[in-house]
C-alpha cells in the first residue's frame, strides 16, 4: 500500500472515530438531561435540573404560593427573634438592617414593620410597589409578601423566591419588628 493510501485510511479512521465519540456523547448527555437513566432504573425521569432555592413550578416557593395565606398571628405569639435574625441572613445580600443604614440593592429594613410599603424616601421602589405606597407593612402583609413576593406584588423588583415555612416567616417578622424605635406589640 502506498503512503497516500495509508493517509486516506488514517483520515477516514479519524472521521469515523470522531463520529462515534459525538454519537456516544450525545446519548450520554440526553440520558443525563432528560432523566432516562432514572427511568430505566424504575425511577421517575424529570427533564432538566433543579436549582435549590430557585422559584420553579415544582419548587417549595411555588407550593407555598399556591397555598392559602396562613394566619401569621398565632405563629408570631411563639416567634423566636434570634431565629428570625438567622433568617435575615438570607436577606443581607440585598438589604441592610441598621438604624440609619444605607440602602443596598433593596431598601434598608429599619422601621419596616408598621411603615408604608415605600417606607424609605431615599430608595427607588418598583412602580408596582409605589402603587401601594399608602398601604402599611402589617404582620399579615409581610407574611404574605415573604411567602412569595412576586405573587403578592406582581411586578416587584425583588428577586427573592420566598420563604415557604410559616414559622420561619413569623420569626423573621418578629426580628424585623424589633428593628424599630417603636416596635409593634406582637400578638399573644
Amino acid at each position: 500500500m502506498s503512503n497516500s493510501g495509508i493517509e486516506i485510511n488514517k483520515i477516514a479512521g479519524a472521521i469515523l472515530l470522531a463520529g462515534v465519540v459525538a454519537m456516544v456523547s450525545g446519548f450520554i448527555a440526553e440520558a443525563l438531561y432528560t432523566g432516562t437513566i432514572a427511568e430505566e432504573k424504575g425511577g421517575e425521569g424529570k427533564r432538566g435540573y433543579t436549582i435549590e432555592g430557585a422559584q420553579n413550578a415544582g419548587g417549595e416557593a411555588a407550593a407555598a404560593a399556591e397555598e392559602k395565606p396562613v394566619d401569621i398571628k398565632p405563629l408570631l405569639a411563639k416567634a423566636d427573634v434570634k431565629a428570625g435574625e438567622g433568617q435575615a441572613k438570607k436577606c443581607a445580600s440585598c438589604h441592610t438592617f441598621d438604624k440609619g443604614g444605607k440602602n443596598g440593592v433593596g431598601p434598608n429594613q429599619w422601621g419596616l414593620v408598621g411603615g408604608h410599603f415605600d417606607h424609605k424616601d431615599d430608595y427607588s421602589y418598583s412602580p408596582a410597589l409605589q402603587a401601594l405606597k399608602d398601604k402599611s407593612w402589617g404582620f399579615q402583609e409581610l407574611s404574605d409578601f415573604l411567602a412569595n413576593p412576586h405573587k403578592y406584588i406582581p411586578g416587584t423588583k425583588m428577586s427573592f423566591a420566598g420563604i415557604p415555612g410559616p414559622q420561619d416567616r413569623a420569626n423573621l417578622i418578629a426580628y424585623l419588628d424589633s428593628l424599630s424605635d417603636k416596635p409593634l406589640p406582637l400578638p399573644k
